[in-house]
């Protein structure tokens, strides 16, 4: 039930979304804020996981955190913001020093 109302919740705001951005030019206003908006989102969610990890992640010392973001961002850059590449290079690392400290 709670995976079917979840879905649901989130479900029609994309749904919204895709119709509502259809007729949308992105350049308007209110698609810069939106954009903003979820980039910001984004950002926090990631200095949430570096700086106050749960879990497995939580055993990781910080230095190694930062490292693999730093490495991820960087590699994303370098390959000409291909998402993928930040994120592969950046679990490569994390897994890596993580298996390296124990």
């Amino acid at each position: 039930m709670i995976a079917v109302a979840g879905w649901i919740a989130t479900d029609m705001w994309r749904w919204i979304g895709v119709f509502a951005s259809g007729k949308m030019s992105e350049t308007s206003q209110i698609f810069i804020w939106v954009r903003a908006v979820a980039t910001a989102l984004i950002a926090g969610i990631i200095a949430r996981l570096i700086l106050f990890p749960s879990g497995e992640l939580a055993e990781t010392p910080m230095w190694l955190r930062i490292l693999a973001a730093a490495w991820g961002a960087f590699s994303y850059k370098v390959a000409r913001e291909h998402l993928m590449v930040g994120i592969v290079s950046a679990e490569v690392v994390l897994i890596s020093g993580w298996f390296i400290l124990l």
